[in-house]
């Protein structure tokens, strides 16, 4: 009989194997958009994802594997295929925009969520980057604006603690652009310098919004107090430099291992599945390939009159432009006014959204263009059934 740990050396023969088949599946999908490319057909063929899913689950029932584990597996390949193919076209769209020696400008030191969802966004299409980490949203802002840095990473909304305001509300007030957005999963961690139990943690450090974002689980331990950094990565930092039995950050795993933190437990956040959506932003705008699924951000201030906003957005539905943001913020200095975020997907430079832009400019007070970006939104197609 095998020892576990022949055993085991098996298995990671056997998983490195997989990585090889994935990096030439990654290959090939890039063979792909080069075809698509040159025969303009669109990203997306719903058709061929859902006979490949029925194709797969027919052969892999056989070997024992359940259609639902054959489905989750290959949703996930789709998706990354899908993205790998988005980003080829659009750099064959933005030749411009250089491949190596960029920056980044995040909130945070390094370990930080945003600073991770930096290197997401970065790692797939860019080497040689410059990380910029910063004390504030303001600063992101001025990074990018001076030139002094490519880009700019900005958490927009959080499905457990909504919508970022600080941000909302500074997007109103910059000429910079949305060129992309991204998703990032967000699990919350206990983490410690020393191994320690959770009866012994009187402290905990933390951003006010992963504080916020774990509530539950905090109510469930009133002896700890709770003080408020700056950074998820400043709260790590905080910790590690305390080495103290007593004292815990809440941050991801990923920034625990850069600060040497052990993970005491991990699921903090209120909602099993919590993520973060990001904007990037840059000085000059992206165009969109009409190959690659496309949303436009803009903002908007209707007029007074009763049903004004309701008419606006109906200009849109008459476009056949579908709406899926509504963002509502005060105005600065104008009392009990309010200006409107919306996302719609399309592309700003089809016809149909530019019809209702000129339509929009007609019968509002305002509008500005924050960004057209290709849309990370990769819906899974309707899979064959799951045994």
């Amino acid at each position: 009989m095998a020892t576990l740990d022949e055993i085991r050396q098996s298995i990671n023969e056997i998983d490195t194997q997989l990585l090889a088949l994935f990096a030439k599946r990654r290959a090939i999908s890039l063979e792909v958009a080069r075809n698509k490319l040159s025969s303009q057909r669109p990203i997306r063929d719903q058709h061929r994802e859902q006979e490949l899913l029925a194709y797969l689950t027919q052969v892999g029932r056989p070997m024992g594997l359940s259609a639902h584990f054959i489905q989750r597996v290959f949703q996930l390949i789709i998706e990354d295929s899908v993205l790998i193919q988005q980003d080829f076209i659009q750099q064959q769209q933005n030749p411009e925009i250089k491949e190596t020696g960029t920056s980044v400008a995040y909130l945070g030191p390094l370990g930080s969520y945003s600073s991770l969802a930096a290197r997401k966004f970065l790692g797939r299409q860019l080497s040689d980057v410059r990380e910029v980490g910063c004390s504030s949203f303001n600063q992101v802002f001025q990074e990018v604006e001076s030139g002094a840095c490519s880009y700019g990473i900005l958490p927009i909304e959080n499905l457990t603690s909504g919508s970022i305001n600080e941000v909302y509300d500074l997007m109103q007030q910059t000429s910079l652009s949305i060129v992309a957005e991204l998703t990032y999963p967000i699990d919350h961690c206990l983490l410690t310098a020393v191994d320690t139990d959770i009866a012994d943690i009187d402290v905990i450090y933390g951003h006010p919004q992963p504080i916020t974002q774990s509530s539950h689980y905090l109510d469930n331990h009133p002896h700890i107090r709770k003080v408020f950094c700056d950074s998820s990565s400043a709260a790590m930092l905080k910790v590690k430099e305390l080495a103290s039995p007593n004292a815990a950050a809440i941050g991801s795993a990923e920034g625990g291992e850069i600060y040497g933190l052990i993970k005491l437990t991990n699921g903090l956040a209120n909602q099993p599945e919590n993520c973060t959506r990001f904007w990037v932003v840059a000085r000059d705008p992206v165009r969109v390939s009409p190959l690659v699924p496309a949303k436009t951000t803009f903002i908007m201030s209707t007029t007074q009159k009763t049903g004004s906003l309701v008419e606006a957005l109906l200009i849109l539905r008459n476009h056949n432009i579908n709406m899926t943001k509504l963002e509502s913020r005060p105005i600065p200095g104008n009392p009990w006014e309010e200006m409107f975020y919306v996302d719609v997907a399309a592309n700003l430079e089809s016809d149909e959204m530019q019809s209702a832009i000129n339509e929009l400019k007609a019968s509002i007070r305002y509008i500005k263009i924050l960004g057209c970006y290709p849309s990370e939104d990769v819906h899974p197609v309707n899979s064959p059934t799951a045994e």
